[in-house]
């Protein structure tokens, strides 16, 4: 049997006049998911998740209201950028959050790419991610000092942050049997407690450790704390102990570096 092509050809145009011709548009009410030639990588998503924000370039291509300028081979809508990196960009959209590997280095494009495509909740994600990666790179330091006098209390100072929220997040005060969290008067800074007194005016109140609520919270305790937190942390001890003071709870000033 002899196969006329052209006759071929024209009987798959009448039973689908997409199979053979490129689409000018996303606009197909009967397909929820797209296709995208992103630099020359296919991905494959659903309408929705490209549609999910109003404004941004691949919601106005997704919804129909920007027409497809270029197409590939396969008809398949062509975005001229970065394809590899387009795997963030659609993953932080299936998510809602950005999750990239520690090894990460191309941060800066990434931050590009989500301008491009205008997605600035993607744009301030990487933004923090970058500033974080680059907090963990930098050395952080911590000094905990003790003038040993009710009046001064005791005061850590560390350079993350996350440290110190650590340390708040150990500590808890109760008052008349209710827990109301740790006292914000003590929060210095984002960088500095200062443990200025720790019985409150009001009878009963005091400061005890989270996971045991019975253990009331002094001076010599609060600062035994603070450096197992920070020796499991991964900080290390710089100071020189003087023998004579016989332990670290005695030491009126003690450094830390990590």
């Amino acid at each position: 049997m002899e196969w006329n092509l052209r006759r071929m050809e024209s009987e798959l145009r009448t039973i689908n006049p997409d199979l053979l011709q490129p689409s000018k548009s996303f606009k197909k009410s009967s397909s929820g998911t797209v296709t995208l030639n992103v630099g020359g990588y296919l991905y494959a998503s659903q309408r929705q998740t490209l549609a999910k924000h109003p404004g941004s370039l691949l919601e106005e291509l997704a919804s129909g209201k920007r027409p497809v300028q270029h197409v590939d081979s396969m008809g398949n809508a062509f975005i001229d950028r970065d394809g590899p990196i387009f795997r963030h960009v659609l993953n932080f959209l299936r998510l809602g959050e950005l999750l990239l590997p520690d090894d990460f280095k191309e941060i800066g494009l990434l931050q590009r790419e989500a301008e491009f495509y205008r997605l600035p909740d993607l744009t301030e994600a990487a933004l923090d991610w970058d500033q974080q990666q680059t907090a963990q790179r930098e050395p952080a330091f911590m000094e905990v000092t003790d003038s040993h006098e009710r009046s001064h209390g005791l005061k850590v100072y560390c350079s993350d942050t996350g440290f110190i929220e650590k340390v708040k997040s150990r500590l808890v005060q109760i008052s008349k049997s209710r827990l109301d969290g740790f006292p914000e008067e003590f929060a210095v800074s984002s960088n500095v407690i200062q443990f200025r007194h720790f019985i409150k005016s009001e009878m009963g109140s005091r400061l005890v450790l989270k996971e045991d609520s019975t253990f009331l919270c002094t001076l010599e305790c609060l600062k035994l704390e603070t450096v197992m937190l920070a020796l499991r942390g991964g900080f290390r001890l710089l100071t020189s102990l003087d023998s004579s003071r016989g332990s670290v709870v005695q030491c009126e000033a003690l450094h830390f570096v990590k």
